[in-house]
């Protein structure tokens, strides 16, 4: 039987409790995890992409199943097939996030029918968070402890000291 590959794509600015949910989970449905790491343009990113990359390895570090981390800046489709994944793995919180991810998975299959795109429903207690969201709060001031690790909150405050606070 042929290794199950899937692909659970993001930008990960920052990596948050809900990505490492759906990470933990994802894993178990494939034989093999890749983590692809991208820059979305339409996005500012608060941290670049070997930053992204780091901090994304070493918060999986100790997650148990088979997973790389890799970057990646092309089609979604492309890094898929280039990776042998049969499986795109995306993670929904709210009603939003489904229309934006079904017009998505209509796009990517229209692309490639031999990938199948799986949705995991966010932990309910993780469903509000987003990296967007994070970051905002983080740069007003906000306690951010309830949505990221420490070492990932420690790495945003650094960064916000850099750029400093908004209404500060």
């Amino acid at each position: 039987m042929a290794k199950r590959v899937g692909v659970y794509p993001g930008t990960f600015d920052p990596i948050t409790l809900g990505h490492m949910d759906i990470i933990r989970r994802g894993a178990k449905l494939v034989d093999e995890l890749v983590i692809g790491v991208t820059t979305n343009p339409s996005k500012s990113p608060m941290f670049t992409d070997d930053e992204r990359m780091a901090m994304v390895e070493r918060e999986v570090a100790e997650v148990d199943g088979n997973i790389r981390v890799v970057q990646f800046d092309s089609l979604l489709m492309d890094f898929a097939e280039r990776e042998g994944a049969s499986v795109i793995v995306r993670g929904l919180r709210a009603v939003a996030d489904f229309e934006y991810e079904y017009q998505m998975a209509g796009m990517n299959q229209q692309l490639n029918d031999g990938i199948e795109t799986v949705f995991l429903m966010a932990d309910v207690s993780l469903q509000p968070i987003a990296s967007r969201l994070v970051k905002e709060i983080a740069l007003y001031g906000g306690e951010i402890h309830k949505f990221v690790t420490p070492a990932v909150a420690k790495e945003v405050a650094a960064r916000v000291d850099n750029i400093g606070r908004k209404g500060s």
